[in-house]
């Protein structure tokens, strides 16, 4: 869940919102989807080719629509994925860029993936694992200062980059799955106005897992839960239910731990459902003094199937012989 942070150094008191940044709290600072069930990719490397054919999506979060604090707006993000696979080797490949604002801090990431894929006791077992660059900018000029240090500049900007590591693996068992990952595992430290702000990125790890529920009149449940976890000294938890008709239509419902409640609504919008739309309302129930009571996020996929093509041996006649 993403907080306002206090940035210390020295005498200094950087007022900032947490997103990128951690400090003593370890509050954090990943980005937060609700429909994290569609963007296994962002937390698990693992989901690289995990199905046949290519994938591509594209997501929108705007979180606390109309927040206006005292470090900026609330809280942007967009999140891009593209993933296929080489079903000869039982490969799969990821590209994730990601693009994060909230008040003076903005980040991007971008992180390539690689997955292994190899069935195992009539489930099937992957293992991934990610590395890309994550780069952070902190604006001097939206930050509010206590008692201002020279060491801590009053205008422009900031930018620095780093390298960043990741991992995974996931099992299906076809009627349910269970995942767990680990982002930033080499927690690259950023030191910003001549080292006077030092902050860590810290590890980031997931426990994602899901069961599928096949009903009458073509309708399927999916239970799932998202367990987070930043350096093991806190936690938080997403969980949701989505009920989808003939592969069509969908509608959920979600809940985040002591934040918020989500209603999540998805469309097909081709004849073979290879588009689809997705969006997620949230209304917030906790921290309401520090944030706007709404989120919202548009999402859109597209799959690409894999192109088989089927060669039909032709019957080759000469005068001399036939074959």
């Amino acid at each position: 869940m993403k907080e306002l942070s206090f940035l210390k150094s020295k005498v200094v008191l950087v007022f900032v919102m947490l997103i990128v940044f951690a400090t003593t709290s370890n509050a954090q600072q990943d980005a937060q989807f609700t429909q994290y069930m569609y963007n296994g990719l962002f937390y698990n490397p693992a989901f690289a080719g995990k199905e046949s054919g290519y994938k591509f999506s594209a997501l929108h979060r705007t979180q606390w629509l109309n927040y206006s604090g005292t470090n900026g707006p609330a809280p942007i993000t967009q999140l891009l994925t593209a993933t296929g696979r080489l079903e000869e080797y039982n490969l799969g490949y990821g590209l994730t860029f990601v693009n994060d604002n909230i008040g003076p801090v903005n980040s991007q990431e971008i992180n390539l993936s690689l997955g292994y894929h190899k069935n195992l006791r009539r489930g099937t077992l992957s293992l991934g694992l990610s590395g890309g660059v994550f780069s952070s900018t902190i604006k001097y000029d939206e930050l509010v200062v206590v008692n201002p240090d020279p060491n801590i500049p009053t205008t422009g900007r900031e930018t620095q980059m780093n390298l960043n590591i990741g991992g995974g693996a996931i099992y299906d068992r076809g009627n349910f799955y269970v995942g767990l990952s680990s982002r930033h595992l080499n927690q690259p430290t950023f030191d910003f106005g001549d080292g006077a702000v030092d902050n860590q990125l810290m590890n980031h790890s997931y426990l994602l897992a899901g069961y599928r529920i096949k009903t009458f009149a073509l309708w399927t449940f999916e239970p799932s839960f998202l367990i987070k976890s930043v350096s093991f000294n806190n936690f938080s938890y997403d969980v949701s239910v989505i009920a989808t008709h003939n592969q069509r239509i969908s509608g959920g419902l979600a809940f985040r731990g002591e934040e918020s409640v989500s209603l999540l609504l998805g469309y097909g919008i081709l004849k073979d459902n290879s588009l689809r739309i997705g969006y997620a309302f949230d209304l917030v129930i906790g921290g309401l003094e520090a944030k706007s009571p709404t989120s919202h996020e548009f999402m859109l996929t597209y799959k690409l199937q894999p192109v088989s093509r089927e060669f039909q041996k032709v019957i080759q006649r000469t005068p001399r012989f036939r074959f």
